[in-house]
């Protein structure tokens, strides 16, 4: 597939699940969007969620999540055939934030300076872009986030809050 069929369908696969939940998610359509789906709650507040798919054998340049009311779901097609259903990874803010926490303190170890922003993203101090910037994002494999795999419960659970605090 090529990458914005692949992010298509992830945005599709996981409104597609969400239904299955009796969820609705409202999709969201354009480029430059930081919201895939948004998902009216009865209470009035709204729950956004980013999705990113992949193919390979990570998520390159993931920025992440920041805010309120937000959860990120990684969708992973490696691997499966058209009739396979792909594996899905639930991450809150909180849970972006510790697994970012994680990876930057294994890179400080190997000496890298890397620290992160105020809207969680990590920024490579030492690794530069085309334009001469830190490099912004982090691959993501799966393996390091496997206890996030199918945690569909997440967003249940902030569909159901009066007040979504996730």
């Amino acid at each position: 597939m090529r990458k914005q069929m692949v992010g298509l369908a992830a945005e599709l696969a996981v409104a597609s699940e969400l239904c299955r939940r009796d969820i609705y998610a409202q999709l969201t359509f354009g480029h430059q969007k930081r919201t895939d789906l948004l998902i009216y709650r009865e209470d009035g507040e709204l729950l956004r969620i980013e999705v990113k798919g992949k193919q390979g054998r990570d998520w390159p340049n993931c920025k992440g999540i920041y805010g309120s009311n937000v959860i990120l779901v990684l969708v992973d097609f490696a691997g499966k055939s058209e009739l396979e259903r792909p594996d899905f990874y639930i991450l809150t803010v909180e849970d972006w934030v510790d697994f970012v926490e994680e990876e930057i303190e294994k890179a400080r170890g190997k000496g890298k300076r890397v620290e992160i922003d105020e809207r969680n993203v990590p920024v490579w101090l030492d690794e530069v872009n085309a334009q001469g910037r830190p490099y912004r994002g982090i691959g993501v494999r799966p393996e390091k986030i496997q206890h996030h795999r199918e945690k569909w419960d997440k967003i249940i659970q902030a569909v159901a809050k009066k007040r979504c605090t996730v």
